[in-house]
């Protein structure tokens, strides 16, 4: 049976903003307060997934979230009507309501952990929600996220859904974003790669300094347990605490994975040597051949990885075996790493192609490529139980790209937060959407 790997982009939603809230996210605080254009945000991502299905990737759409959320500044005191509580959090508590007012589900690399059924015990494709508990505004998702994911894999024969960890610091989970599958083919059993910041429980890992470390190792394993993840499937690896004390804030950050390659910035973690070689092995009993792309920090620097996002970048496997990298435009305005993405696609190595893409409203705000996307890897019967309304298609491009220009403001401050006849628009979108992407009932408002 033939597999896929989809990728389900998020769509970015109405309240996109640079609140920069995201400490440890250089470039979400570099551009805090700044003006946002919404429209032209999710325009840009819908630009993306279009180009990506014309080439004959499969790709799928995740829904954003309700936004400004007033359930959240509810539970944290404020009362009255919703146009109330969003004018009494703008007086008293501007930083809680541009935190509830957050677009950044539409990183779904963020939403949760896949592992393919290939990979699990009882051979269903097992999502686990992330908690995101480092940051609150990220930590209010996962409630509709789990929602969503539930409306687009709801057929419990294929697929198996997990709540997210217990909401505290121990088991601080980041979802995909910490997370790699390598494998010969999307439906051949593979190795699962976790990358950790530190350790909850064990003082012998070190951990950064200066920003947090937002991925437990205690919360990988939690997840490869719930998946039903064999020993010989999992690899463990500490990301370099000095990385993300430079803004590497995710491992999506510092390498990203596909097929049987690793393309990584030789700092990304602690122990490499010990790290490829378990990787190597564990692929090896699968049936394939670990490829590992080293960046030399001589040709790129942290800083100019962290700058460019030259590793959250997309990593896909082309029809004639070779891959192709979408990267993002600062890349190639980046003369470090435009230099080296030209030498290596010379090279005979697995990489043979750059594709740039313009994402800038998402790259200001702290999200390359690889940050858009969830990777689920699925066999063509799991592919048909998907809801087919998230499925990308020209049809479903035209659709939400009219929606998007009928619904979405081309300019957004954080002044305009406070305007309750935002969170009217978002209400209103979103309610034509869960018709568009045949979700139902995912979302907690109802129109009146």
């Amino acid at each position: 049976m033939n597999a896929y790997e989809v990728n389900f982009d998020g769509l970015v939603g109405p309240t996109h903003n640079y609140g920069g809230l995201s400490y440890g996210n250089v470039a979400s605080q570099s551009n805090s307060q700044a003006v946002s254009n919404p429209k032209e945000a999710a325009l840009q991502g819908l630009g993306k997934m279009k180009a990506l299905m014309e080439m004959g990737f499969k790709q799928g759409v995740f829904a954003p979230q309700e936004r400004q959320d007033v359930a959240a500044l509810r539970s944290l005191g404020f009362s009255g009507t919703d146009a109330e509580v969003i004018a009494k959090a703008a007086k008293e508590a501007m930083p809680l309501l541009a935190a509830c007012s957050s677009a950044s589900s539409m990183w779904t690399a963020n939403s949760c952990t896949v592992s393919p059924s290939a990979d699990t015990a009882d051979g269903r494709v097992h999502f686990t929600a992330a908690n995101l508990n480092c940051k609150f505004h990220r930590s209010i998702e996962h409630p509709t996220t789990s929602r969503v994911l539930g409306a687009m894999f709801a057929n419990d024969k294929f697929f198996a859904h997990h709540t997210a960890l217990p909401a505290v610091g121990q088991f601080g989970d980041e979802g995909a974003a910490n997370h790699t599958r390598f494998c010969k083919g999307y439906g051949d059993a593979g190795v699962e790669f976790f990358v950790f910041g530190r350790s909850a429980f064990d003082s012998r890992f070190p951990a950064p300094q200066r920003y947090p470390a937002r991925q437990t190792l205690e919360a990988s394993q939690a997840v490869a347990r719930l998946h039903g993840l064999g020993s010989e499937g999992v690899v463990y690896a500490q990301q370099n605490p000095a990385v993300i004390d430079q803004g590497v804030f995710h491992n999506d950050v510092i390498s990203v994975g596909n097929g049987e390659v690793l393309f990584y910035h030789e700092d990304a973690f602690l122990e490499t040597d010990k790290v490829l070689a378990e990787l190597d092995s564990k692929l090896g009993k699968h049936g394939g051949r670990f490829q590992a792309v080293r960046v030399p920090r001589s040709a790129v620097g942290v800083e100019d990885a962290v700058r460019s996002y030259l590793f959250n970048s997309q990593l896909l496997s082309r029809a004639d075996g070779s891959m192709l990298l979408i990267v993002p435009e600062e890349c190639r305005s980046n003369a470090n790493v435009w230099n080296y993405l030209n030498q290596l696609t010379s090279d005979q190595g697995p990489i043979r192609e750059v594709k740039v893409f313009d994402l800038k409203q998402s790259m200001q705000n702290g999200g390359g490529p690889a940050c858009l996307r969830l990777r689920v890897a699925l066999k063509e019967d799991e592919l048909a139980a998907v809801n087919q309304g998230v499925i990308m298609s020209p049809q479903l491009h035209a659709t939400l790209t009219t929606w998007v220009e009928k619904h979405y403001r081309d300019r957004l401050s954080e002044a305009d937060l406070a305007d309750p006849q935002l969170l009217v628009e978002c209400r209103t979108a979103l309610d034509e959407l869960t018709q568009i992407l045949k979700l139902g009932a995912v979302y907690p408002f109802q129109l009146n």
